[in-house]
């Protein structure tokens, strides 16, 4: 497995990248925290190719460029479904933890669909910066809420 590594400037900090080829598995705005592989042999690049591209097309105003992204993560069932339910919300769009949970298979589950976005490790491309609270204020966000609210103005949510 060949791993690509790149640190993208973006307007609310560096986003950190790991990819496998085309395959994006780890985005953070933080330090990456990817334990599933071994990351001795992760080669440092500049632009990943095509993800680094869609990305910067996102920021540049193309919010729908991040769709064409594909990812993997490692995760239980539930926060799988979740994830995927997660990148059908549309940009410009809202979903809340109850509609998340209901979507993911079980209405009772809303804790374990924040906890699902909570342990997302692929932000920004695994939207779970558009998923808020009933009632529509904007909840948690592991890089801060700041960054939330930029995000969703960017994407014309807010």
């Amino acid at each position: 497995m060949s791993l690509l590594s790149s640190a993208k400037k973006t307007p609310i900090g560096t986003l950190q990248l790991i990819a496998d080829e085309h395959v994006l598995l780890a985005a953070s705005f933080g330090e990456l925290s990817f334990s599933e592989v071994s990351l001795s042999g992760v080669q440092q690049v500049k632009k990943i190719p095509i993800i680094s591209d869609l990305i910067d097309d996102y920021f540049d105003g193309d919010i729908d460029a991040i769709n064409a992204i594909l990812v993997r993560q490692p995760g239980p069932a539930f926060s799988q479904t979740a994830w995927k339910a997660m990148r059908k919300i549309k940009a410009g769009k809202v979903l809340s933890y109850a509609d998340l949970a209901q979507r993911s298979g079980s209405s009772a589950a809303v804790r374990a669909a924040g906890t699902a976005c909570a342990k997302n490790g692929i932000v920004l491309v695994v939207p779970c910066h558009r998923v808020v609270k009933t009632g529509g204020a904007l909840g948690n966000y592991a890089y801060g809420l700041p960054a939330k609210e930029w995000l969703l103005r960017h994407e014309g949510a807010l």
